[in-house]
């Protein structure tokens, strides 16, 4: 699907301002549930108030963790700030653990619980309404609204089961909720997942016109299908989800020859984009807006408030040279400093197109990250509140708007694309080496590089997984992925434990034209990641208020 929203985002708005009084059940003082399902137009309303989900767990949106972007639980983002706050010093609280993460906390920053099933409840509230009293729409109309409904509760439990393997399933039979629900299997859940996401992508268009454009697609409903089941491990499903959107034959993966190229797929599909599968658009006037650009921006674009989250050292030396192969860094891995420019000139057009360094072109100006620069340095640490300035030598560069220039009066606008081609490849690709079909993985990882010009040779085995993840890390940089492939991996107790786990940035002292490279560490102690926290744990409102669950084993 292309969720563009354009005419659509207004009836969104009215809804998200009125939608409780069509997800109230009994209501007395508003319309009645057969008033509601008299015609398609006003289901569509109902409808239509599920699409913010889509924002609401991408990286512009609040949903995914009270941290901000879960990027800075690992080795490629650092918050720079100590002070509590989603966007500022959460990060560091998780990433931390100090002590270890108690059930209360980790279930407050990352579990979501109470709003994903509030969600739920509402998809179910609709599914029951359109059962009951949805008799005066043709069956056809019926299947789709069924369908669209269907679609994001797969996608909610897919949140959910992500975060936590056994949860409480409900459906559409509203008389199954109780103060004594137990949990089910993960499997259950997963199963629960596949066969929503499977009824949606049989009974959604390819395509839609007029002023119903955007809304959630057959191959939105397969794309999503291919990501949910890599966690639920089931790789034929996750496979077959893949070929399915591929087959459709309406989305691209293209050429990427240079940064304005590459950011071109995180363009809404109304500018041409053809790898944007699932996406969300906002407006300036009269629809919803976020505040991704002032919070990530360079500091010098807006003093005291940007660069809450900057790139680590880590992540600039996990991109390859343009010609492939990395450079090597180990002159710049000096305490001491060094007087050597960094081989930033050498690396491949994601990095470019990704993170701004010290002389990177940005807004007709050069990006000053050293000492007193425009941009600013701050040492993690000795000051508590960087107020807008880099920890780690860099600012973010993709998902920000380079043309967004007023950003203390206008909010943020650009698309959240939450889904796209690269991707499916990509989760394609992870499937079939599961399946131990090794020439549509590779395929697959050489149709990522070759979109940006770098070689490839088949791996086989560890090698090849490895490959796999790289182009994970890379391709999908800050789009949410790489936390949460980490835990279904297994790695992150590995990965983000322990003294190898610091993250690393270069402090920049410039004397005259002369520019000195310090490697500094960007966390000063080691960070914690339990191997219980691969299940995030039960909030202490569902321990309280339901009698037939208990606290997850590894958390009692």
């Amino acid at each position: 699907m292309k969720t563009k929203i354009l005419s659509l985002i207004l009836l969104i708005g009215l809804t998200l301002s009125g939608c409780n009084k069509f997800l109230d059940m009994n209501p007395t003082d508003r319309l009645s549930d057969k008033m509601v399902w008299q015609n398609a137009e006003s289901v569509e309303l109902y409808v239509n108030g599920f699409y913010p989900y889509i924002n609401i767990y991408g990286a512009f949106g609040s949903g995914d963790s009270q941290v901000g972007l879960t990027e800075g639980l690992t080795e490629t983002l650092k918050y720079g700030s100590m002070i509590p706050g989603t966007h500022v010093g959460f990060a560091n609280i998780v990433a931390y653990a100090d002590g270890g993460m108690s059930a209360p906390t980790a279930a407050f920053h990352l579990g979501m619980w109470d709003d994903l099933y509030a969600r739920i409840r509402r998809v179910n509230e609709f599914l029951s309404g359109l059962h009951k009293y949805g008799t005066n729409l043709d069956a056809a109309t019926k299947t789709r609204f069924e369908a669209e409904a269907r679609f994001f509760r797969g996608f909610l439990y897919f949140q959910l089961i992500k975060r936590s393997g056994d949860v409480i399933l409900y459906d559409e039979d509203l008389t199954k909720i109780s103060k004594s629900t137990p949990l089910s299997t993960e499997a259950q859940g997963w199963e629960m997942v596949r066969a929503d996401l499977d009824f949606a992508a049989k009974n959604l268009p390819k395509t839609w016109t007029g002023a119903n454009t955007g809304r959630v697609s057959k191959g939105a409903a397969f794309a999503m299908q291919s990501r949910a089941m890599l966690y639920a491990k089931k790789w034929q499903v996750a496979k077959d989800a893949a070929d399915s959107v591929i087959n459709i034959g309406i989305y691209d993966l293209p050429k990427a020859n240079s940064v304005a190229d590459y950011q071109k797929v995180f363009k809404s599909a109304t500018t041409g984009n053809k790898e944007s599968i699932l996406e969300f658009n906002y407006m300036q006037t009269g629809g919803p807006t976020h505040g991704f650009n002032k919070l990530f921006s360079p500091g010098g674009d807006v003093p005291g408030v940007g660069g809450r989250a900057t790139p680590t050292q880590e992540m600039v030396e996990s991109y390859e040279k343009a010609t492939g192969g990395f450079p090597n860094w180990a002159t710049w891995h000096n305490v001491n400093g060094t007087t050597t420019t960094p081989p930033y000139a050498e690396l491949e057009v994601r990095f470019h197109a990704s993170i701004l360094y010290n002389g990177a072109s940005w807004k007709g100006r050069s990006i000053e990250t050293y000492v007193n620069g425009k941009d600013g340095f701050s040492v993690f640490k000795d000051d508590p509140n960087p107020s807008g300035r880099s920890t780690t030598g860099y600012y973010l560069r993709k998902l920000v708007d380079e043309s967004h220039i007023d950003l203390n009066s206008q909010a943020s606008t650009q698309t959240w694309v939450s889904i796209r081609m690269a991707e499916v490849y990509l989760n394609r690709a992870e499937a079939a080496f599961m399946l131990n079909n090794f020439t549509v993985a590779n395929a697959d990882v050489r149709k990522i590089r070759e979109r940006v010009n770098l070689p490839y040779s088949d791996k086989s085995g560890a090698d090849l997984m490895e490959a796999i993840r790289q182009e994970r890390k890379i391709e999908l940089a800050y789009e949410g992925h790489l936390y949460w492939d980490m835990r279904r991996w297994r790695l992150a107790h590995i990965k983000y434990n322990g003294a190898a786990s610091r993250v690393h940035g270069l402090k920049i002292v410039r004397e005259g034209a002369i520019y000195t490279y310090f490697y500094v560490d960007c966390d000063k102690q080691d960070r914690s990641f339990q191997e219980k926290m691969y299940r995030i744990p039960l909030p202490e409102t569902e321990l309280m208020n339901n009698t037939a669950v208990q606290q997850y084993p590894e958390w009692r």
